[in-house]
């Protein structure tokens, strides 16, 4: 428990968020003290677990049932300060140890808007390459924020990608940015096991719970990309990962593209493997005129959250594994290989 807790202190810290880099670390010590921290993980063995305990206080505190933490969280008004945040967060786990360990079972649904920008940028190599508007498909899609990616604002060094959008990323693109070529989206379709709605208040607040509260970037942009949703339609339907895209085939006039992001991690191996088999099956049946692709932006596998995720696309017909670029977890920057 404690070397879990250590790990993703050090990835929190690593990726900006001095926050939760010390309430993880203060929580490491609490279950060793055999503490509350103990007393709500003990017995829970899954992916992300430090995540699931933080986002669990983290929605708390956005629904006005801890003042006293919520005066260290700037999502909920407050300043952050870590250290004095602790004493406030480890309450919070002692007078809701059932809630939070409720949560534990819920798997993070962050929805990160920064992976827009890898993703975006696989699909305009797809684009280019096919020259057909694009039948887009994402696998654990969440409120679908990312289904609109192509109505976001992409800056880069010399330049910039997208319309004039509420969600604007900057610096999102280093190296020899994609080509900017025509791209239209004809359909996009998602599936998440728990979709929510981007128009719910109480999916709001979930999908900000998994925000780390002193990134107000990545806040920003997420309550930018709600704002995009209330006006782009995209579907998300319940589902897994396995059944919906079991019977995928081509299309002729238009290059379907499946796509994921930071989230094959929570897939059992046979459910993953369901999803390789499926693209796989589509990709063999794939033609010029209805070319199939299967683009990831997920860490290198054997790595889990701590490696760096690797944008790759595979193109149907020929299907060769080509690796695009990277980035850090949130997605920006993206560096272009």
């Amino acid at each position: 428990m404690r070397e879990e807790l250590l790990a993703q202190a050090r990835v929190c810290a690593g990726q900006g968020s001095p926050m939760y880099a010390e309430l993880l670390a203060r929580a490491a010590d609490d279950a060793d003290a055999g503490g509350p921290v103990a007393q709500v993980l003990a017995g829970r063995a899954s992916s992300a677990l430090a995540l699931r305990m933080l986002g669990t206080v983290h929605r708390i505190v956005l629904e006005g049932r801890a003042p006293a933490l919520a005066a260290h969280y700037p999502t909920a008004g407050g300043t952050a300060d870590p250290r004095a945040a602790w004493p406030a967060f480890r309450d919070v786990l002692a007078r809701h140890a059932a809630e939070v360990r409720a949560g534990l079972a819920d798997p993070p649904q962050t929805n990160e808007v920064g992976r827009a920008a890898p993703l975006l940028g696989g699909l305009l190599a797809v684009a280019a390459a096919t020259g057909l508007p694009v039948r887009l498909l994402e696998i654990g899609a969440s409120a679908g924020l990312n289904l609109r990616a192509d109505r976001y604002r992409l800056l880069f060094e010399g330049g910039g990608y997208g319309p004039d959008s509420p969600v604007v990323l900057p610096d999102a693109w280093r190296g020899a940015p994609p080509a900017a070529v025509p791209l239209r989206i004809a359909s996009r379709l998602g599936c998440d096991l728990a979709p929510l709605d981007p128009a719910a208040p109480e999916a709001r607040r979930r999908l900000l719970s998994y925000v780390w509260p002193d990134q107000t970037a990545r806040v920003e942009r997420l309550r930018a990309a709600l704002e995009v949703a209330a006006r782009v339609p995209a579907e998300v339907v319940r589902a897994g990962a396995g059944d919906f895209l079991d019977g995928l085939a081509p299309e002729r006039g238009a290059a379907t593209v499946v796509w994921h992001s930071v989230m094959i991690q929570y897939l059992p191996d046979e459910e993953a493997a369901r999803v390789h088999r499926h693209v796989e099956a589509a990709g063999a049946a794939a033609t010029r005129e209805a070319p199939v692709a299967h683009l990831a932006f997920e860490p290198p596998e054997g790595t889990h959250i701590q490696g760096t995720p690797l944008l790759t696309l595979r193109l149907w017909p020929g299907g060769e594994r080509r690796v695009l670029g990277e980035g850090p977890p949130h997605g920006l920057p993206v560096t272009w290989y």
